[in-house]
């Protein structure tokens, strides 16, 4: 059983690459539970004010944000017009003055929202707010690879417990598309623990098709089974190399390393010995 990392985690990272680049002092979020934003990360504030607070749809600047699935900003929050002013006591107890927001859209659902904010006569501009925007796109790409992964374990855990998988045919093809799929989006990540967890999910299909396991089996480094995970699909060393975002020249390298380990001359060698010693499916 291996655990999703916290979501929380993504969206601090957010909010602190937001209050870098954009230098504005006061940041905060939450994501999105029972149709409503709990506000949950913060940084640059003064206060307890906002801490847990629970923004409806529609309601104040997050709720808007929320129900309209677009970024919003007030210029002076006191005298705003355009929004509802149903959390006034904890936004002006912060001393806040004026925001922007913008929804953390996956796949048409907000899942949550990120705010800059200012106090007394500092009024955000459009850079301040395109960075938030910046930052929800990017917190997004990271949730729905998070979601996807969750996706394809979930229906590893499903073959696991079948224990039905053949060594030969369609279903292990599968298997090695998996696998090479994993690793492919793992090498890209910045997530260390996202990134274990899918060496470790990699690690459980390759084992799905061994006959059995190997204690002395050579040692492979990421990478070296990354590019051996593309070549065991029969792609070229340039199709690794696109599909793991590599030079075909860094690529080669790597399957030279795999090759030398594993005491073969050839790379169709190298995938047979590989999963010989339960290293591949």
């Amino acid at each position: 059983m291996y655990l999703r990392p916290d979501d929380g985690d993504a969206f601090r990272q957010a909010l602190r690459v937001v209050r870098q680049r954009a230098d504005v002092p006061v940041v905060f979020g939450g994501q999105v539970a029972d149709g409503s934003v709990r506000l949950s990360e913060f940084a640059g504030m003064r206060t307890a004010a906002l801490k847990g607070l629970r923004v409806r749809a529609e309601a104040g600047l997050g709720g808007q944000v929320l129900a309209s699935r677009r970024p919003g900003a007030v210029q002076d929050y006191r005298s705003a017009v355009t929004i509802s002013h149903d959390y006034d006591a904890p936004v002006l107890a912060e001393g806040i003055s004026s925001v922007v927001a913008a929804p953390v859209t996956v796949r048409g659902s907000v899942r949550g929202v990120l705010y800059g904010a200012a106090r007394g006569a500092f009024p955000l501009g459009d850079r301040v707010l395109d960075t938030v925007v910046d930052a929800t796109l990017h917190l997004a790409g990271e949730l729905t690879i998070r979601d996807e992964v969750d996706r394809r374990l979930r229906l590893l855990d499903v073959v696991e417990a079948d224990r039905a998988v053949p060594r030969d045919g369609m279903a292990s093809e599968e298997v090695r598309e998996l696998h090479a799929e994993f690793r492919a989006i793992a090498q890209g990540l910045d997530d260390a623990a996202l990134r274990d967890r899918l060496h470790r999910a990699c690690a459980r299909l390759a084992h799905l098709t061994a006959a059995r396991d190997y204690v002395d089996a050579p040692s492979l480094a990421q990478r070296e089974l990354d590019v051996l995970s593309q070549i065991a699909l029969g792609c070229s060393n340039a199709e690794a190399a696109r599909r793991l975002s590599l030079r075909p020249e860094t690529v080669k390298a790597y399957l030279r390393s795999a090759m030398r380990k594993l005491d073969v001359h050839t790379r169709h060698e190298a995938v047979v010995v590989a999963r010989r010693w339960g290293a591949l499916p």
